[in-house]
């Protein structure tokens, strides 16, 4: 038999058992779609992540007073300025911003009330963080008081089809500060783009003002929560890095080489959990295939004597088996990655978060599906060819 009539019999086969072969084809499906609509999710995180770091900017570092790894800053630790001043004194250092924050405020506006995220800081801080691109207005300057930039949601909430302010407008901001409400108005200079949360923060929700108000209006001393800088170049990261932790002790650094290393480490993990669980399902599919299969051959026992009888070799009998069972991986496997993708969409959209769909992973998904299928049909297909002629057309 030459190869178009191998896959002509087996497809037949496969129309003549249509409940069958649905019930096997169901089960790759679900499976191929389990795989590869988490694989897409779990990509698109990992593409949405690997944007927010760009926007971290890959000459940044983040300063943190204590050790992070062992569940967070020590209680109570501060940056001050004699740490500011030892930082600027660094080697390949270009720019410093002390930060102070984050604290929560509320602002009422049309009769309804919102909350913001305030930090202090210093020009720098537009500065160093580049991606925190304005829409309208300006940046702080050295010599403003009263001025705050505004995040685009403080401007204009998701649920707000016109802005509440523009540049030039006062919000009025309250905070409780020792147990007591207290409010303070500011002018509005500058109201950034849209840019999204980056690694659980909102920036978006956020109210930047100079760290003298800020002490001011939160009341504190020059206690500074965290320090960003920027370092002339990359390859200095490294070098500045030490240095820093050389002349403050107990502190820790974040650079985007970091930060990407742990987030990969990460989804990595989520990954190759999630893929594991979906896995099962094509398990069991298989398990459904070499059951189906089995009783496919016992049920044609006697149409394989009769092709044997007519000069079919067992090495046909057994391709006109594994044709099937790749033909029913490649059609599940095609099929489950459509609805994979589809359904990752849709997941996506209403958690927010982009998912990626790729042709590489759709060849992969079916690749997968069809070896699955084949050795799952391989015991079958072998106990097929191996029927002895004379036995099988005796058989009823």
């Amino acid at each position: 038999m030459d190869f178009l009539d191998i896959v002509t019999v087996a497809s037949d086969g496969l129309k003549e058992r249509k409940f069958r072969f649905a019930l096997n084809l169901l089960g790759i499906l679900i499976g191929c779609a389990a795989v590869t609509g988490l694989i897409s999710i779990t990509q698109g995180l990992g593409d949405e992540v690997g944007s927010q770091l760009e926007m971290f900017g890959p000459n940044n570092i983040m300063i943190l007073p204590g050790d992070i790894s062992q569940g967070g800053p020590v209680g109570g630790s501060k940056f001050y300025w004699r740490d500011v001043n030892t930082i600027e004194k660094i080697p390949h250092i270009d720019l410093v911003a002390p930060i102070m924050g984050t604290e929560l405020a509320t602002y009422q506006s049309r009769g309804d009330v919102y909350f913001c995220y305030v930090y202090g800081s210093t020009p720098e801080y537009f500065w160093i963080f580049k991606s925190f691109e304005l829409a309208e207005g300006r940046e702080l300057l050295q010599s403003d008081t009263a001025s705050v930039v505004i995040g685009h949601n403080v401007a204009q909430p998701d649920d707000e089809k016109d802005p509440l302010y523009e540049v030039g407008d006062r919000i009025k901001l309250t905070v409780r500060v020792n147990k007591e409400d207290k409010e303070m108005s500011f002018r509005i200079v500058g109201i950034l783009k849209k840019v999204g949360g980056t690694f659980g923060s909102e920036d978006d929700q956020s109210v930047v003002m100079p760290y003298r108000v800020f002490q001011q209006l939160f009341e504190v001393g020059g206690e500074f929560s965290f320090v960003a800088v920027t370092v002339d170049d990359p390859e200095n990261l490294e070098d500045v890095t030490s240095r820093l932790e050389d002349k403050l002790g107990d502190i820790s650094t974040l650079t985007y080489e970091t930060i990407q290393e742990t987030v990969g480490q990460v989804l990595g993990t989520i990954e190759a959990v999630l893929g594991g669980i979906a896995a099962i399902s094509l398990l069991v599919a298989g398990v459904g295939i070499i059951n189906t299969m089995t009783i496919s051959v016992m049920e044609r026992t006697r149409e394989i004597g009769i092709l044997k009888a007519v000069g079919s070799k067992s090495r046909d009998i057994l391709l006109i088996f594994i044709s099937e069972a790749v033909l029913t991986g490649f059609i599940g496997g095609i099929l489950g990655g459509l609805f994979g993708f589809l359904l990752s969409r849709v997941v996506g959209n209403y958690i927010g978060l982009p998912v990626t769909n790729s042709i590489e992973l759709l060849i992969g998904i079916t690749f997968f599906a069809i070896l699955t299928a084949v050795l799952s049909g391989l015991y079958p297909a072998w106990r097929a060819a191996n029927l002895h002629p004379v036995e099988a057309l005796r058989y009823e």
